[in-house]
């Protein structure tokens, strides 16, 4: 063998081993194009997912905006029929005091006026306790004779003047 065979020899061995990393680089080179698709095709669907997520966030804040607004209407009824509930309540029950009734809702109406109604019959009670103490009572007291046992003669006397003159 001479040297130019050598040489081939040694250049075949050569190329055969730029083939083999050549094969390696092309199939590494297909794999990471393989997983690059992949991770694009990952990404896409993760836009879409977020695109869609945004979507559905931006209806609930609509649907949210369009429950508070029915919230507060609705809170604005309920105060309103309160208000209207408690004057009727007043109406009905004149002896109960402004001050004592109370309250945002019926519910909380409804126990003020039963407070107040406790509180007035307590008021009453007690005004007619006193009443009660300091009643006198109807027409004049029976009118009899003065007691004249106690008086000396000269004192029976001088009263039977002064009764004459008088009358």
């Amino acid at each position: 063998m001479n040297d130019n065979d050598e040489e081939i020899t040694l250049l075949k061995e050569d190329l055969d081993e730029a083939r083999s990393e050549l094969e390696a680089l092309q199939t590494t080179v297909a794999d990471r194009e393989a997983r690059a698709l992949h991770l694009e095709s990952q990404l896409a669907s993760a836009r879409e997912e977020l695109s869609a997520a945004r979507q559905d966030i931006e209806k609930r804040d609509e649907d949210l905006g369009t429950l508070r607004v029915r919230s507060d209407t609705l809170e604005s009824a309920v105060r309103s029929s309160a208000e209207r509930y408690r004057a009727l309540a007043l109406e009905r029950s004149p002896e109960l005091p402004e001050e004592l009734v109370a309250g945002e809702s019926v519910d909380e109406i409804d126990q003020s006026i039963d407070r107040a109604r406790a509180t007035v019959s307590k008021v009453r009670g007690h005004l007619e306790m006193q009443a009660q103490s300091a009643r006198v009572p109807v027409g004049a007291p029976a009118r009899s004779e003065p007691d004249l046992s106690g008086l000396s003669a000269q004192e029976k006397i001088a009263w039977g003047i002064e009764e004459r003159r008088s009358a």
